[in-house]
């Protein structure tokens, strides 16, 4: 079962948040998959990526190349194994996985703003919870992630 945290966003948007998280997950030797439920956020994602001020740098590729082993963060919008053996799992736009046993830990990010997004991750967490997965909720507070479930 993979551990799986439910990321509200209140303070900042999806490409801030995705990229500190990457930064970190990096930082710690990690190596990451982010699923898209839409070709065209992954394509906003991986332009974001490479503009961030913080970090300053996400060496990261679009899933589907010869170079996919290789990339440290892959983006893509089909629910497939990564080539680059990657161990954390993040969710944006809603998009689910079949695939959760898969990955050490899923990060679930969710716009605070939008009440269908937030009614989703709801409908999500029950799902995960009756599938047995440990799960955690945090919240953007003025002090960064706080962890409130």
């Amino acid at each position: 079962m993979a551990e799986i945290g439910f990321y509200h966003l209140t303070r900042t948007r999806l490409d801030q948040a995705l990229g500190r998280l990457l930064g970190r997950i990096l930082a710690g030797g990690g190596r990451a998959f982010v699923l898209c439920g839409e070709a065209e956020r992954a394509k906003a994602l991986d332009s974001a990526l490479w503009t961030l001020p913080e970090p300053d740098w996400l060496p990261h590729g679009m899933a589907g190349g010869e170079a996919d082993p290789m990339q440290p963060i892959l983006i893509g919008t089909e629910d497939v194994a990564p080539a680059n053996g990657a161990r954390f799992l993040l969710l944006v736009d809603g998009a689910g996985s079949a695939r959760l046993g898969d990955y050490d830990r899923v990060l679930d990010l969710f716009d605070g703003a939008e009440e269908a997004s937030v009614a989703a991750a709801r409908e999500r967490w029950k799902a995960a919870k009756a599938a047995g997965h440990t799960l955690t909720y945090w919240q953007q507070g003025t002090a960064g992630w706080e962890k409130r479930a």
